[in-house]
């Protein structure tokens, strides 16, 4: 029986799996081939738990098995080298998500694995890029009542105001809705669109009863257009009760500690965070499913085949899509809430070197003056901190 302190940690930058007994390392292996996060592969990061272990498993999506796997998330394991039916082995440079290795390792995890251990992966440490100690000019007046503006790879926090306070967030839920199907879903899977799907206050011509959408094609509409219908649809493929549950376990497992869902959308009030929590949020999808940023820009992501409507065509909420330097993000408002934003931009110091800012806004009381905050503290930046870029 194992002990309290025994775990598995993955390390994705590193490549490698480390095993500890009593908290002391016993055994590194390596992964041989890891998720492609360009492509929704990306192999999911956070604090889990053993959920089984099978000497030989099956993957439906892949139709290969898979031997001495080790289930620890959604659609993710560590296991072996995977072979069809017909015995031949699996070969490709990247996986969809799991974790790949020599057999011999395999059954090194496999064996020390044990139910309920904690499983400990990490996408990749903070970096330590420094900035310059310098005379910064005054912070501008912002009407949020939270904010945080932090660069995303080292940590480094410019400016924060109340950003432990929990507050609703409105549709910025809709990003950890897509992430948790991304992570739990085959994507290529569709689903027939019901009358009861269409109920939720706010909709898209794209979705219509009778009509039969993927997966990947409902992303648009909930993050282009900010769709309560794509949402409540989303919902069906895991269960209303089910999905917001494991919206809340992703939350905590990427330390998201004053999180809270109540729905898909963000209609709810009980749909809570923080400024601090959001910034964990920012962080895991730019370093694990960056493709769900690319869909807020009215990117067309074609891992999956042709989208069967015009993208273009949507109206795009997001308020800085058009923006050169914008990665992406999220903006949200219910009446309670506030508006609320969520803009990722990659920004170029004077020695040209590249960083991944993100601005987050909690409760101002107006569209414009939200608006106004991001432009105020994209500006401050640019004063102190970065080249000058095209105004937004």
């Amino acid at each position: 029986m194992r002990k309290k302190n025994d775990f598995i940690e993955i390390h994705l930058e590193a490549m490698a799996i480390r095993l500890y007994e009593q908290g002391v390392l016993i055994q590194e292996v390596p992964i041989v081939t890891k998720g492609d996060i360009k492509h929704w592969g990306g192999s999911a990061a956070g604090l889990y738990d053993v959920a089984a272990k099978y000497r030989v498993s099956y993957s439906v999506a892949s139709k290969v098995y898979m031997p001495y796997a080790v289930h620890y998330y959604g659609k993710y394991y560590i296991h072996g080298e995977p072979y069809y039916p017909s015995g031949q082995k699996l070969d490709s440079p990247v996986s969809g998500g799991c974790l790949r290795l020599k057999n011999d390792d395999a059954a090194i995890v496999h064996n020390f694995a044990e139910k309920g251990m904690p499983v400990i992966v990490i996408d990749k440490d903070n970096d330590d890029f420094q900035y310059p100690e310098i005379e910064e000019t005054d912070f501008p007046q912002l009407s949020a009542h939270s904010y945080l503006i932090a660069d995303l790879s080292s940590g480094y926090v410019f400016r924060k105001k109340n950003a432990q306070v929990q507050l609703p967030i409105a549709s910025l839920t809709k990003l950890m809705t897509a992430l948790v199907v991304a992570e739990h879903i085959d994507l290529t899977k569709s689903l027939l669109i019901q009358e009861a799907m269409l109920e939720a206050y706010g909709c898209s011509e794209v979705i219509q009863k009778g009509e039969r959408l993927r997966v990947i094609e409902l992303f648009y509409p909930l993050l282009v257009e900010s769709c309560n219908d794509a949402a409540e649809a989303l919902s069906y493929f895991l269960g209303r009760e089910r999905i917001t549950e494991l919206m809340e376990e992703k939350g905590k497992s990427i330390l998201m500690k004053k999180t809270a869902f109540g729905d898909t959308s963000g209609l709810s009030p009980e749909n809570l965070s923080s400024a601090q929590d959001l910034f964990y949020l920012a962080r895991y999808i730019l370093n694990n499913r960056p493709p769900l940023l690319e869909i807020t820009k009215s990117k067309e992501v074609r891992s999956f085949g042709e989208i069967s409507f015009d993208i273009q065509a949507l109206w795009n909420k997001n308020i800085f899509a058009n923006d050169p330097t914008f990665l992406g993000g999220k903006t949200g408002y219910i009446k309670i809430s506030g508006y609320n934003g969520l803009f990722i931009f990659r920004l170029e110091t004077e020695e040209n070197i590249e960083r991944d800012i993100v601005i987050i806004l909690l409760h101002s009381e107006r569209l414009d003056l939200s608006k106004f905050d991001a432009q105020k503290a994209y500006i401050w930046l640019q004063d102190n901190y970065f080249k000058k870029a095209e105004s937004i």
